[in-house]
């Protein structure tokens, strides 16, 4: 059927998520916010990224931000970038910086 949708992503697996708040946190929240990655932004936002088992869980990570009064901004997947050297788990060369 030509309607039909083709998953994007293995539903067995997470997706990693960033959620955008409205103001700066402390890195100390990483724990509360299940282990996620806490970037602060120049413009005064702070990014939460990582894996998010499932639509459960993002709506537990929601809920808590909701609890602590902070401004919701944007919810987005994120989609996982392909290993630039295949199997080796090592950085091309063209990836590193002098």
């Amino acid at each position: 059927m030509a309607n039909e949708l083709e998953p994007t992503t293995d539903p067995g697996q997470p997706v990693v998520y960033q959620i955008r708040l409205k103001g700066h946190l402390g890195a100390d929240w990483a724990g509360w916010f299940g282990g996620l990655t806490i970037t602060l932004a120049e413009d005064g936002d702070t990014l939460l990224t990582g894996p998010v088992a499932d639509q459960a869980a993002l709506h537990g990570l929601l809920k808590k931000v909701r609890d602590l009064g902070i401004p919701l901004v944007s919810v987005c997947p994120v989609k996982p970038k392909p290993p630039t050297t295949f199997g080796s788990g090592q950085a091309d060369v063209s990836d590193v910086k002098s």
